[in-house]
């Protein structure tokens, strides 16, 4: 079914999912719009419980979060590692309610407890005329984070859509009312529309997408397939690759939203210091706050031996 929800045209007309069949996403789609109304504090309550029943239940998820994290920090205790485990669960619980508020309500509302760091460096590089690609990753903030950055900047949006046509209706339809333009993960020429007219453009490379067109780079010291398409796009277009990064604080209810200054020398025309430069980059902005990163991914799938059994069990 995935398979096939994935082949399907992004259709966010709202009336073609009146069909039973989708009655039990509709209720699940309410059900998020009910809690995004309540208190922020009782939202991240109930994002932690939600993190910790994956946690205790997603044993698929949690042995590949397992892996990467004691691959990405084997300086830590094993005792370490495991809390590190158990914390981006909780993390990335509370990340999956705030999709309800990126999603219904209006993230304006969370600007005063949202703080802004080095806006001047996404200026400057906006104001060469060339567009700017905003270096992003997968933090557990990645939504409700995208939204809040909408509030300080003009910005279009790449995006894989959700395998459930309906969910992915909804999520196209929020992202529309926050971003100018939400283009498709390979519209390539959207982008460079997007570009050339000097727009922003949030752009993640942070994952494990085969072997096709990538180099490895290292990624907390361990070689993992990096895509080569920042370089290209870059040198495509002439526009800045601006790194940004935005986090849950640890004190209390409230947000960073980080932006740095534009990689140098950025393309350097060796697609393998390009890369490297890309995941330091990342790498950098993980460890800020290594809890809220979306450890379940299996980011080091690919390997460059091909008959290397690989880190991660099958089950």
């Amino acid at each position: 079914m995935k398979k096939k929800y994935r082949k399907l045209p992004r259709n966010t007309d709202y009336s073609a999912y009146r069909h039973p069949r989708w009655w039990p996403t509709w209720l699940g789609i309410a059900l998020m719009w009910c809690v995004s109304r309540l208190p922020i504090r009782v939202q991240w309550g109930l994002g932690k419980l939600a993190g910790l029943l994956a946690f205790r239940f997603a044993r698929s998820r949690r042995h590949i979060a397992e892996v990467n994290i004691k691959l990405c920090f084997p300086e830590l205790t094993a005792a370490q590692q495991s809390a590190l485990v158990r914390n981006a669960f909780i993390a990335n619980g509370i990340g999956l309610l705030e999709l309800g508020i990126a999603w219904f309500r209006n993230p304006a509302k969370l600007t005063d407890i949202t703080q802004v760091h080095g806006l001047e460096h996404f200026e400057q590089a906006r104001a060469e005329g060339k567009g700017v690609l905003l270096l992003g990753g997968h933090y557990s903030t990645l939504d409700l984070g995208g939204s809040l950055v909408t509030e300080f900047i003009e910005a279009d949006v790449m995006q894989r859509d959700h395998n459930n046509p309906l969910m992915n209706a909804v999520m196209t339809r929020a992202r529309e009312r926050r971003y100018g333009t939400v283009l498709g993960a390979r519209d390539l020429r959207g982008l460079f529309r997007s570009l050339k007219k000097n727009r922003a453009v949030w752009y993640a490379t942070d994952q494990d997408y085969g072997r096709k067109d990538i180099v490895f780079a290292p990624f907390f010291g361990i070689p993992a397939g990096t895509i080569t398409a920042t370089s290209r796009i870059a040198e495509r277009s002439g526009c800045k690759v601006v790194p940004f990064s935005h986090f849950r604080r640890d004190d209390g209810p409230g947000y960073d939203i980080y932006f740095h200054p534009a990689l140098e020398n950025f393309p350097s025309g060796d697609d393998l210091k390009d890369a490297t430069l890309v995941n330091q980059t990342i790498e950098r902005e993980v460890r800020r706050a290594p809890d809220q990163y979306l450890w379940m991914h299996r980011r080091f799938k690919t390997r460059p031996d091909e008959n290397d059994p690989g880190f991660y069990k099958r089950r």
